[in-house]
């Protein structure tokens, strides 16, 4: 019996684990490698389960290569945002197919990420490396309106602020700087951005020899709630026949060849705005929340087996990236906001959702006995649902009963705490 081949997977964290089976699945052996020497608090401990063996980085760049080496891997795959840059890096030294790392800044650094599609010729948004209090005050008044204030490295919609005046701005600028990421180490820098209004869509990708597949596509739906603004409360899924598809579907394949992406998944965010698509960012890995599970439902496919079609049999990826997609049906994700925060003793209305006729999925990030926070970022979120249905029609109603049911007697909370 012939070896298997190896594929060495960075910091697969969370939902990230599921990549790992399909590649194992797909006839390759699992290396499990992380690029910190603990995981980051927000994802959790750990999952060794199916790695054949688990590389942690100590710091000593030439010592991770040397014992990557050793097993002959195929390619080093990006599980998580924190691995990116780790992953072209390895790579590139290890000779293996990859994305280079000419443009791994532009695939990190929201504000490069932007500057990269400009010099594309792509159409972006206007945006300022804030190095100066005073500077972005000024740049606000400038712009005028609502603008944007986020880390140039984070994830999960951590530290992103929608500032109205340039005191509201300077606040955010210091309120990054003061803060921890979400992966737990300081942020190093803020970009600010003009306030793109239109639709807000997902498209999640897979490459392999620089040719794009679309796996899924989802518009955003958004809400103010608990004094945020534009919270994601769901998506809804966006079919090939739509009409904005063609239009979202070349700019976003424009904007992965000006980020270099030759092959693996990419989770981008692009406003559809009155004068076209505008990307706002990009992720140059899996999209999170477990919407893989419910893409397969949707399509017949995902990320997670479409990339590892791509290093397990490039030849039939390459074959089929244009191919429609096994499956026509609907889908929707309801993302729950809590306007409470204390210990959780249930969810009275949970029973209604999980017999709505296209429900296919309940996670509760907080289970009764948990401490329950207000929901101001992703890490808030207390339970997401999935619904799924060939009819439209009935997927509508049953996220419209969500966004109902979602508000102050869907929480049960201990008083007074």
């Amino acid at each position: 019996m012939a070896d298997r081949r190896v594929i060495a997977l960075v910091d697969p964290y969370g939902a990230v684990n599921k990549l790992g089976v399909a590649l194992r699945e797909a006839g390759l052996d699992c290396v499990r490698v992380q690029s910190t020497p603990e995981p980051p608090p927000s994802y959790g401990p750990a999952d060794l389960t199916g790695y054949t063996d688990n590389l942690v980085h100590d710091g000593d760049f030439d010592r991770m290569v040397a014992r990557l080496a050793a097993l002959r891997p195929v390619a080093v795959v990006v599980g998580s945002e924190l691995g990116v840059e780790f992953t072209d890096r390895l790579n590139e030294t290890l000779g293996l197919p990859g994305n280079g790392t000419a443009l791994s800044e532009a695939r990190r650094d929201k504000f490069v990420q932007i500057e990269a599609l400009r010099a594309a010729g792509l159409p972006t948004t206007r945006q300022l490396r804030v190095t100066d209090p005073d500077e972005l005050a000024a740049w606000h008044r400038e712009i005028g309106g609502r603008i944007v204030v986020k880390p140039v490295r984070s994830a999960r919609n951590d530290g992103v602020s929608f500032c109205d005046t340039p005191e509201q701005s300077v606040a955010a600028y210091h309120r990054v700087l003061s803060r921890h990421s979400v992966f737990d180490v300081p942020n190093e820098g803020v970009v600010a951005q003009e306030y793109l209004r239109g639709v807000e869509y997902v498209v999640n990708t897979v490459s392999c020899q620089g040719r794009h597949r679309i796996t899924d596509m989802w518009q955003y739906q958004k809400i103010t709630v608990n004094g945020m603004r534009d919270r994601i409360n769901g998506m809804t899924s966006v079919p090939p026949d739509a009409p904005e598809y063609a239009t979202l579907a070349g700019y976003s394949y424009a904007a992965l060849d000006a980020l270099g992406i030759r092959i693996g998944p990419v989770h981008l965010e692009v406003m559809l705005t009155r004068d076209g698509p505008r990307l706002v960012e990009a992720g140059a890995r899996l999209c999170g929340a477990d919407v893989a599970r419910y893409a397969v439902l949707l399509t017949g496919e995902s990320q997670i087996d479409r990339t590892a079609q791509a290093y397990a049999d490039p030849e039939r990826f390459v074959a089929e990236h244009r191919k429609p997609y096994a499956l026509d049906n609907h889908g929707a994700m309801a993302f729950l906001a809590s306007p409470f925060e204390g210990v959780l003793r249930g969810y009275p209305y949970l029973r209604l959702i999980e017999e709505l006729e296209s429900c296919q999925g309940v996670t509760q990030r907080f289970r009764p006995g948990e401490r329950l926070v207000r929901t101001i970022d992703d890490e808030g979120e207390p339970v997401t649902v999935g619904l799924i249905h060939p009819d439209l029609s009935v997927v509508r109603h049953d996220f419209a009963t969500v966004c109902y049911l979602d508000g102050p007697g869907f929480y049960d909370v201990e008083p007074g705490q």
